[in-house]
């Protein structure tokens, strides 16, 4: 997104009417994940979309370029035409997560912020729609896919690396940039003698045989590694696979809707 662009989306922002049910955004699929204008705690800029981070975060240079200090703050978030008022706001060190990015990332928009909310996304042209459940409409899906344990968007698939297959709850990351990434704990990186570098913001990715999801195959995926494993779950989905589908994550009755993608 350019400066002028961002300007006018965060002026947009800044007019949302406080009581709004409903909003809906033009967005940024970029680097591998999507990106919408928001403004936290009165810094807009442009915030990673993330239904696979627990927590809402705001970047520590930010936070420190408006004088705020500490490691939370209570905060107004304006997003997609809604306003929320006093939401608890990780301040986090974004640098490696947004090294990549041409313009600043100001900070993620978390599962916390969106679980009362209908959330759906098309990947192309780029969109976001936040609603709550009653003025959410109707979506034309292809799969329904109940989510896992409350909290971030997670669902059952299944990989394989050939001789060997795993099916388990995966997290679904909207503001993951590789396609999938594996806990440590089940997968191992044959070949290599340097595993940390398929870790996240590490330079290199393998590949995994299969994944199936929602009743879709894809084969040879690129794939890297977690280090910390997260209860029971093999892994996180990244935005690059998700692209597959119009997505429809609806936090409130805890499942997932895939649709045919708009072309």
């Amino acid at each position: 997104m350019t400066p002028a662009a961002l300007a006018t989306a965060a002026t947009l922002i800044a007019l949302a009417p406080a009581g709004a049910h409903a909003g809906e955004v033009a967005c940024i699929y970029e680097r591998g994940v999507v990106v919408i204008p928001a403004s936290v705690a009165g810094m807009a800029g442009d915030y990673i979309l993330d239904t696979g981070s627990p927590d809402t975060q705001l970047h520590d240079t930010k936070a420190q370029m408006a004088g705020l200090t500490g490691t939370g703050v209570l905060a107004r978030v304006l997003m997609a035409g809604l306003a929320l008022r006093d939401r608890p706001v990780a301040v986090v060190d974004l640098d490696a997560r947004a090294a990549a990015f041409p313009t600043p990332i100001a900070g993620v928009i978390g599962a916390d912020l969106l679980a009362p909310y209908v959330v759906d996304i098309s990947f192309n042209p780029c969109r976001v729609a936040i609603r709550r459940p009653r003025y959410a409409g109707r979506f034309r899906a292809m799969a329904v896919l109940p989510m896992g344990a409350a909290g971030v968007a997670s669902v059952r698939a299944a990989v394989a690396d050939g001789p060997h297959a795993y099916a388990g709850e995966m997290v679904l990351s909207t503001g993951a940039d590789a396609p999938l990434r594996m806990y440590q704990k089940v997968a191992v990186a044959a070949g290599t003698s340097q595993p940390d570098t398929l870790l996240p913001y590490g330079e290199r990715r393998a590949t995994l045989r299969a994944l199936s999801l929602g009743g879709a195959l894809f084969e040879n995926v690129p794939a890297g590694l977690l280090a910390d494993g997260d209860g029971a779950r093999l892994g996180v989905i990244g935005a690059p696979l998700l692209a597959h589908w119009r997505m429809r994550f609806d936090f409130p009755r805890r499942r997932v809707l895939l649709g045919k993608p708009r072309r």
